[in-house]
């Protein structure tokens, strides 16, 4: 019922989420649009512009180009000075080159082109009277050329090209104008597009607002009920995980204490008996015919027995519970392995051990390490030399076991793998931290750093200092 009713209420506000969905993309459609079309306008008017910028600049320049021309033929029929016609040259050579643009920029229109083909006719003309006049001067033929300069041809002539390139003029400025207009029509289409896309936008924003807090508010409750419920799951997680490590931690030491009784009842009984065994062949020795081939070397053959029992006990117990380790301390404790193992093994281990206090755990946890280590290396890691390093620090104890064998991808290492876990459990458990570093071909790096107990003298400044 809970679920019908809810699938009710939600069925409006999910077809106004589809509704306002549309409406965005129809505003962006929209403002895309306008801003095209604007751009497009804009693009024009703005090659308007410039083509009627050019058209101006180039009609001024051929105006200004022709009037230095008059100007520097004139001083040169007044004072014959040869300076004067310097800037007439220049003025000449830049006439034509000003008409050539001015032909390119009036190619597509027709009105634009027969008002220039009129200004190039007169320009032509100035040009040709100008040249005259100078020609007659350089000729010596005064009254010619001062007839020319007393008739009104000349100004005729600049007249008629004023009055040509102010025409041409006007009608850039025409061209500005309507380029400016078109620029302001297209911003203003742009200002009412924008505010109608955008009053649509914020409509369907509004509307998508209104659901999306809908929607977060029942997120919210949702996540609450998912967040108490991982709270309740990790709580159950961290409690059996702590269950679990207090059992591992139970197990261990219930293993060590059957190692230690086992070693006991080997070295109790199993040691009597093969005493009394080897008691009783010297017994035995001294009442019968040793002389004989056959009885001697049985006696001899059975003394060995004995001797290889006695030592193969000694081992065993050694292995199960290291009396070494709790009667000379752990560095000697070390020592007796390393080289035992080195003899059996033939493999060459270098020490480097110093003194360290630890708790008895904690002595035989770095002890079960390096035996554990040491196992894994004569197994698999096929080495010549092995490094067995104990270092005291003011805070902690640095354990590491080194060799040079074939190494190994610590990543390939399978979870199956219950020396290694082992190993670190009994790290962890007595509060310190297990590495493992290896590569294929450059051997392998055990280490393990266990914290130092805390002196009385530490506890109570420690104290102090937290009562302060």
């Amino acid at each position: 019922m809970n679920l019908q009713e809810n699938t009710r209420r939600w069925l409006p506000k999910v077809r106004q989420m589809a509704l306002s969905l549309p409406m965005a993309l129809l505003a962006a459609m929209v403002l895309v649009g306008i801003n095209e079309t604007g751009h497009m306008r804009s693009q024009d008017a703005v090659e308007q512009l410039a083509q009627g910028l050019s058209t101006r600049a180039d009609v001024n320049k051929l105006l200004q180009s022709m009037l230095d021309a008059e100007t520097g033929q004139r001083g040169y029929l007044l004072t014959g000075n040869e300076t004067y016609l310097e800037p007439y040259d220049k003025a000449v050579a830049t006439v034509q080159t000003n008409l050539d643009r001015l032909r390119t920029q009036f190619t597509g229109s027709p009105e634009d082109m027969q008002e220039f083909a009129l200004l190039s006719r007169q320009t032509s003309r100035k040009l040709a009277e100008m040249e005259l006049s100078l020609r007659l001067r350089r000729q010596g033929n005064e009254d010619a050329w001062k007839f020319i300069l007393s008739t009104d041809v000349g100004k005729e002539h600049m007249e008629a090209i004023r009055q040509h390139t102010q025409e041409l003029i006007a009608r850039s400025d025409r061209r500005l104008q309507q380029g400016r207009e078109q620029i302001e029509q297209s911003l203003m289409l742009s200002r009412i597009g924008i505010a109608t896309v955008t009053a649509i936008g914020l409509l369907a924003f509004y509307m998508y607002l209104r659901q999306t807090q809908a929607v977060q508010s029942v997120n919210l409750r949702e996540q609450e009920v998912l967040e108490r419920e991982r709270d309740r799951l990790e709580g159950l997680v961290r409690d059996r995980t702590a269950t679990l490590s207090e059992l591992a931690n139970h197990l261990q030491q219930v293993r060590e204490e059957e190692r230690g009784h086992l070693a006991r009842e080997l070295h109790d009984e199993l040691g009597a008996l093969l005493t009394a065994a080897k008691l009783d062949v010297a017994r035995l020795k001294s009442k019968i015919d040793a002389t004989a081939p056959d009885i001697a070397e049985r006696l001899r053959h059975l003394t060995e027995t004995l001797n290889s029992g006695i030592a193969l006990k000694r081992r065993i117990i050694e292995d199960l519970r290291p009396s070494s380790l709790s009667n000379l301390g752990l560095t000697a404790a070390l020592e007796i392995l390393t080289r035992e193992y080195a003899e059996r093994a033939g493999i060459e281990v270098e020490t480097s051990l110093e003194p360290v206090q630890l708790p008895d755990a904690s002595q035989l946890t770095v002890y079960r390490m390096v035996q554990e280590a040491l196992t894994n290396i004569g197994k698999y890691a096929k080495a010549n030399k092995v490094l067995v390093s104990v270092h005291g620090y003011p805070t902690h104890v640095a354990v590491q076991v080194r060799d040079d064998g074939v190494g190994f991808d610590p990543a390939t290492v399978r979870p199956t793998s219950h020396g290694l876990a082992g190993m670190r459990h009994r790290v962890e458990a007595a509060g310190g931290r297990l590495t493992l570093t290896s590569r294929p071909g450059d051997g392998a790096v055990l280490s393990a750093v266990l914290p130092l107990p805390r002196t009385s003298s530490e506890s109570r400044s420690n104290a102090a200092a937290h009562d302060a």
